[in-house]
This record gives structure tokens, sequence and C-alpha cells, in this order.
């Protein structure tokens, strides 16, 4: 019987192989992945010396190596040595957030393809652009993730970010919702602005909608009531840690009336003075008991929400792939943020920081599910990286190495519905796979030594990944 050999240590030797679905693979075409080590992301042990078969964009056959039978002609792929996982999900970034119309196709995308994720959450965007890069993608036309989206987000007066549906009251929550599903979004996201009364009536008609909504805690609610409300996902934490407080009440009569930065930061001591052990545990086990999922975004948080002062991120050497206009920007606010900030107020950031990373983890230790996004494009979240990042910081706040890869694996797939077909590697699931130098499961940071991608099938070794990398980088010097 003759195969295709190829073996991954060696970068030329698929440096053939089309990066984009224009190249058409052989409509038989048929990928043999042997004597790897299979981490399918049950939480079962690794599976040393495996075969995986993969013909167009299914695994068709998974067992130990010898036990499963190679079709004549096909490609095989030697990984001894290497660590197949199944490939990640960003489940918080926005896609049109780093200017269009080609910010997302030259910046985005290729930087997530090249970093192993496979699929997205946009969590906020242009419909305009959303619903055509959606139909390229799934349409073979683009190389680029498997996307959900909500398209607008529904926010009060005036609105924090674009683009924006402003939601004051229950016609105006009625119309946005129904309008939304109309378009084809996925999901609705709401926004920290809305009023009580405006959150409350998208909550009610989402469900009559039979539509899931998520986003933040507004700051008129708590995050007890909108887990009580049916939110799905609760993002960055938003007033989490203040529903952890022992005076919660008056804590949100605080923070409309001290908004200065004195009185933001006697705010900021008086929540972490005012937490009980004894509020989390009941707020924690009121999302599991409502199944209120979490996004907390701690790369958002350590990035842009809480910089040190020895943080020095206008030399992160991934700025070569930012668009210089968008650079120019991160610059400019992260300037703001490090300059303006007294000692003191270094001190709460770091506080404030070790608060979340330790809520979260006891998240995940009272059942609460967790998922890993980045909230990318925002300043220096990189697409891509920044999600390796947020699963090494999930291991910082007390998830294990298999917990915090689930977070971007089986997690996402559960919370979307698609578990019965992405998020572990398992006969009839899409090939949608990541090749590893080294065990994850030994250190997170890992993830990183990406060998190769398998997207809907479609072999991308080192080489292909490589050249993802170099396209960037040119669009940013030019933008």
């Amino acid at each position: 019987m003759k195969h295709k050999r190829l073996a991954v240590f060696f970068p030329v030797a698929i440096a053939a192989i089309c990066l984009f679905v224009a190249c058409k693979k052989p409509q038989n075409f048929v990928l043999a992945i042997t004597h790897v080590t299979v981490i399918d992301m049950t939480g079962a042990p690794p599976a040393p010396d495996q075969t995986v078969l993969i013909e167009k964009d299914k695994i068709t056959a998974l067992g130990p190596a010898g036990s499963i039978s190679i079709p004549a002609g096909a490609q095989i792929l030697d990984a001894h040595g290497k660590f197949l996982i199944p490939g990640l999900s960003d489940m918080h970034l926005h896609l049109t957030g780093a200017g269009e119309p080609n910010g997302s196709q030259e910046f985005l995308l290729p930087l997530l393809i090249a970093n192993g994720i496979i699929s997205v959450r946009d969590m906020g965007g242009y419909l305009e652009s959303l619903v055509p890069l959606r139909k390229e993608i799934e349409e073979g036309k683009r190389l680029g993730p498997r996307i959900v989206f909500a398209g607008p987000y529904l926010d009060g007066d005036p609105p924090a970010f674009q683009p924006a549906i402003i939601t004051k009251n229950r016609a105006q929550a009625n119309d946005a919702v129904q309008s939304l599903k109309q378009r084809g979004v996925d999901f609705i996201k709401v926004q920290s602005n809305l009023s009580r009364d405006a959150y409350l009536a998208v909550a009610e008609i989402a469900k009559e909608q039979n539509i899931s909504f998520v986003g933040h805690v507004p700051d008129r609610l708590t995050a007890w009531e909108a887990a009580d409300a049916g939110q799905r996902s609760i993002e960055h934490l938003t007033n989490v840690l203040r529903g952890c407080s022992r005076n919660e009440a008056e804590l949100m009569l605080k923070q409309f009336r001290d908004s200065s930065r004195g009185g933001q930061l006697a705010w900021q001591r008086e929540l972490l003075d005012s937490y009980s052990e004894e509020n989390a545990a009941k707020l924690i086990e009121k999302f599991h008991e409502r199944q209120t999922w979490q996004t907390p975004t701690l790369i958002l948080l350590r990035n842009v929400a809480f910089p040190s002062a020895d943080a020095n991120l206008t030399s992160d050497p991934r700025a070569k792939y930012a668009p210089r206009k968008l650079l120019a920007t991160w610059n400019e606010g992260y300037a703001q943020q490090i300059n303006n900030a007294t000692p003191m107020q270094f001190s709460m950031r770091k506080a404030l920081l070790e608060k979340s990373l330790g809520i979260a983890g006891q998240m995940q230790r009272g059942g609460v599910k967790i998922l890993a996004g980045t909230d990318s494009a925002a300043p220096y979240v990189f697409p891509g990286s920044s999600l390796h990042e947020e699963l090494a910081l999930l291991v910082e706040a007390g998830l294990t190495p298999m917990e915090s890869l689930q977070t971007a694996t089986r997690n996402p797939a559960e919370f979307l519905g698609k578990l019965d077909s992405q998020g572990t590697i398992a006969v009839g699931k899409n090939a949608d796979l990541l090749l590893l130098d080294a065990n994850p499961l030994d250190d997170i940071r890992n993830t990183h030594k990406i060998r190769a991608l398998i997207l809907r099938g479609r072999l991308l070794d080192r080489a292909a990944l490589d050249q993802l990398f170099s396209n960037a980088e040119k669009f940013a010097i030019g933008n």
C-alpha cells in the first residue's frame, strides 16, 4: 500500500499546500495523523501513539497506531512526539474593532488562524461586515474561523461603544431584539449603561423570542439579578466583585456619585475591604444554580483595566502585526493609563487583578462554567496569541491545565450547543485540530508551540502558519 508520507518536523514538507480554500483539496482527500498523543479534552488522560484519520472535514477513525486501516493514497503526517488537541475558541472578541473593511480580514483573521483559533464569538460589531465575512468563510472563499455574532450592542443613552442600539424602554427593547433576530444574530449583547427597566424588558423579550442574551451586568443591576433574569454569560466579571461585597447596595449608589479619580480610588478600596467570602460563595452558588457562564477576560483586565507600573506593553514584539493607525490609538490610551496613575492607584490595580483571579478560580471550583475570551482587539490584546495568555492566566487563577484548555475547547462547544460536532476529539466530529510540539498538560504555555493546524480538514503546517504572520505584518506596515 502506497501513501504520501509527511514528517511534521520538516517545515518544507508541505510548503506547497495552499493557504486558501480556493486551492481545492482533491474530492476524496484523506489525511492520517499517525503516532500522535491525543488529548481529547473530555478530561480523559492523554492517549499515546494514536492514529487519527480525517476525510474531507470530519474525523472518521481514531485509535491506537496499527489498529486503523489507512486508505491508499492518503496523506500521512508522522507525529511522533507531538500532541493533538481540538482547535481553540476565543469566546469574546470584536472582528470589526480594528478598522473596516480590511482590519478584520487582513489583521485579525490571519493572526487568529496562525495561533490555532478555529472558532470565535463576536461580542459586538457591524453586521454589514460580519454577515458577508461569515458567508465568505463558510463558502470556502476566505480562510477564517467559524463565527457566531451579536451585532450591535443594546445600551443606554449615551452608549459606551459603537455600534449600539439605544434602548431606554420596553418598546425600544422589543424593536431591538426582534430586528436583530430577523437579521440573523446568534444572541443579544447587553451593555453597562442600560437602565434597570430596559434590561429587564430585554431579558423578557429575548426569552419570548427564544434567543439568548449575554454581556455586561449593567451598573444599575446586581450580578445576582442578572443570573435570575436568565443572562446566559457574564463578561469581564462585570459587577461580580461588587456582588461579593457586604455593602453592595451602598456601593451601587457610590458608583454613580463618586466618579472623580479620588472618589473612584476610595470606591475601589471599599469594594475590596467589604469583600465577603460568605457572599461570594452565595453568588457563585447562584451562578451554578442558574447556569450563568462566565467569560473573565483576565488578559483584558491585566492589560487594559489594571495595567501595572512595570508593564511595558508598548515594546511588545507583536506590535509589528498591528496596523499602524490602530497601534497609535493603543499607545495614546495606554500612555494616559500609565503616566497619569499614582503609586496608590497601581497598588489598587494589582489588588483588583489578584482578587479577580481569585474569584475566577473560586467559580471554577464551585462548578460555574468558564469560557476563555480576550476582548481582542482591545489595546495590546493581540488577536490569537492573547488567548494563549488567557489560558495561562486561568491556570494562575487556580484552574488545572486541563480545565484551562477546556475553557477554549469543550466548554465553548457545550455553550453553543455544538458539542456533538466540535470541542473534543472523537469520530464524527469536525476536523479542527491543533498539533503541538509539547504537552500542554505539563505546562499550559506549551499551547504556544504550534506545529500545525487542521482547519475544516485542511492541513496548515508551520511554514503556512508563518506565512500568515508575514502577511499580517506586511498589511500592518501600510495601514
